[in-house]
């Protein structure tokens, strides 16, 4: 029998941690995942972990798991600008930190393995309404994204001066069934509840890049072939859409007949446009599969799923 390949995951109780979880257990890898969370061993393996390593993501727990990996997904790291504007302290911990806690590990403990970082499109800040290509100039405007960035420069340090193998994405907006935050579970609430007339940040015609969960997980399984030794790639679908448009499509498909009103503020640290030039990233083979419109058709089904039941 072949010998599985096995994975670290950081951040696997997260939603793209998880969802990369069960992709890769699917494809004949053996899954171990670290981060925060309390699971049960039923609970983890549904998601595709073969062994569960609860904690914060140090050297320490990553060396206390007696694995010879060939890949380390590290997802462990901040996940919202908000709660980096308030908590910016907390956010450097668990991005920066966290990150040179992996590089440091892959240094002592695995040299030869590859590590794919999932950074962020907010490294680049405010931006014209342009598709934005990896060689633009980084400016971030939030904590979340300067963070990020700091995260991305310790990769390249890395790799420069150790030889690391790794491939970083900055992705845009990443979305799918079973995420519970930002702008589609917050709308989606909204849309559900009585109110008639609903409210959100912005004037609406800020452009957001979607891209769906599997597009996400697929573009990790192709880079985790990839021979170069360091490379970065903008993970989105090449299409900018106004957050009025997308709103739209939203109550569609809840078939609700709500007003929609802006507030012509604009929340701190969010850009006005984003959209990916992906032309990099498809040189690898890899190709965005789902539209919006199938996506959001995919979230709503979920989000009524979970509402019914609880």
């Amino acid at each position: 029998m072949k010998k599985k390949k096995i994975v670290f995951i950081t951040g696997a109780s997260g939603f793209i941690g998880k969802n990369t979880a069960r992709y890769f257990n699917e494809n004949g890898w053996y899954v171990v995942g670290l981060g925060l969370g309390k699971w049960t061993e039923k609970e983890f393996k549904s998601w595709g972990i073969d062994e569960w390593h609860p904690g914060l993501i140090t050297k320490e727990l990553l060396s206390s798991v007696k694995k010879k990996l060939n890949l380390i997904i590290h997802c462990a790291g901040g996940g919202s600008v908000g709660f980096s504007v308030k908590h910016p302290k907390e956010d450097f911990n668990m991005t920066v930190k966290s990150t040179r806690s992996v590089l440091e590990f892959m240094r002592s403990n695995c040299p030869n393995a590859r590590l794919i970082y999932p950074s962020s499109a907010a490294v680049y800040g405010q931006k014209k309404d342009l598709p934005i290509k990896e060689s633009d100039i980084l400016a971030p405007v939030s904590p979340y994204g300067l963070h990020k960035k700091m995260a991305e420069e310790l990769c390249k340090d890395y790799s420069r001066k150790y030889s690391a193998n790794i491939s970083i994405v900055r992705f845009f907006s990443v979305y799918g069934p079973g995420l519970q935050k930002q702008l589609l579970w917050d709308a989606s609430c909204k849309i559900y509840s009585d109110e008639n007339k609903i409210k959100f940040f912005g004037t609406g015609l800020e452009k957001r890049d979607w891209i769906y969960i599997s597009d996400v997980v697929e573009l990790f399984f192709i880079l985790a072939k990839s021979k170069n030794k360091f490379e970065i790639v903008n993970g989105g679908s090449g299409l900018g859409i106004t957050i009025k448009d997308v709103l739209a499509k939203l109550l569609a498909e809840f078939q609700k007949n709500k007003e929609i009103v802006f507030n012509n503020i604009s929340k701190e640290g969010d850009p006005e446009f984003y959209t990916a030039d992906i032309e990099k990233v498809k040189k690898t083979g890899w190709r965005p599969r789902i539209s919006l419109e199938d996506g959001i058709k995919k979230y709503v089904i979920k989000f009524k799923e979970y509402q019914e039941n609880g």
